[in-house]
């Protein structure tokens, strides 16, 4: 009998180690669904949002992710994906900035990279002249140098032309470009999901991440009489400095685009990605920015 009691014991303290840690484990998945459950979705002022994990492609937040806007410089995104995605391209080819680019500037009070004419700047150059300043001049020789035509505007034409192509090839269905910069004719739009998918694709080339993670830089370029100048550029993506992980990628603005900004960071290995369009201030965009990638990381 003794035996026995003890056997019924001993089967007694087995089944409360099983239950105590069954009911351990089931605890830390429901506090974890919990959490999750509970995780508040940000509030952002920006008219329209997306966010996604850019290793698996899953999308983290949506606000009026679809919706056609404006991109404002955002769309140099694709003028820089366009130009590295040309075949045998040289990124030490050098193009010889024409007054035209200079014209251009000063006819719509565009954003510059300050090139100087008769200088000969390299494709490089013209790239970091593009993403860091935002240089509206060399998103118009990179168009001029890598469209085909026998005339400027036939070249520009298209290269506008391919970056349409590069947004059909990428499925998208919501993205249209009638500029190389932003400064469009009405017709330049895309929407937060699709300019995510954008970047995601463009960071896929080390010389784009190479580009778009640079605060600043000093480029040596040679002068129209064979000497040569220092060019300065920084990056107005502040978040650069301002955010913990932070790869890129670029900022935008415009009357009608208001604040826009497609960004990216990375945190343990994981790499998040997205845009805001049409937020409301400088400050403002930077806020949701932050919101959207704290919230991306957390989920």
């Amino acid at each position: 009998m003794k035996i026995g009691i003890k056997g019924i014991h001993r089967v007694s303290a087995t089944a409360t180690v099983a239950l105590t840690a069954g009911a351990v484990i089931a605890g830390s998945v429901f506090a974890s669904t919990a959490q999750a459950a509970t995780l508040p979705t940000p509030s952002i002022t920006a008219k329209g949002g997306f966010v996604m994990n850019n290793g698996t492609g899953k999308a983290l937040y949506g606000k009026a992710a679809d919706i056609r806007r404006s991109t404002g410089s955002t769309t140099k995104v694709m003028t820089a994906k366009v130009v590295l995605e040309q075949k045998n391209l040289n990124l030490d080819s050098k193009v010889t900035i024409q007054k035209a680019y200079s014209d251009y500037i000063v006819s719509k009070g565009a954003s510059s990279a300050r090139l100087i004419v008769g200088d000969k700047v390299t494709v490089r150059q013209l790239l970091y002249g593009l993403m860091l300043p935002s240089g509206c001049d060399a998103a118009y020789a990179l168009a001029d140098k890598f469209g085909s035509g026998s005339t400027r505007a036939a070249r520009v034409k298209s290269f506008v032309g391919k970056m349409n192509s590069s947004a059909k090839a990428l499925g998208l269905k919501n993205t249209h470009f009638d500029s190389f910069d932003g400064i469009g004719n009405g017709s330049n739009y895309s929407t937060p999901r699709d300019l995510t998918k954008i970047a995601s694709s463009a960071m896929k080339n080390s010389t784009f991440r190479a580009i778009v993670k640079t605060k600043s830089t000093k480029q040596k370029v040679t002068t129209k009489s064979g000497g040569y100048r220092y060019m300065s550029w920084s990056n107005t993506n502040t978040m650069l400095s301002s955010y913990s992980g932070a790869i890129g990628v670029k900022t935008g603005s415009g009357p009608t685009a208001k604040y826009c900004l497609v960004f990216a960071a990375t945190r343990n290995g994981k790499t998040i990605i997205g845009t805001v369009l049409s937020s409301t201030s400088a400050t403002s965009r930077s806020a949701d920015m932050k919101k959207l990638m704290d919230y991306g990381f957390k989920k």
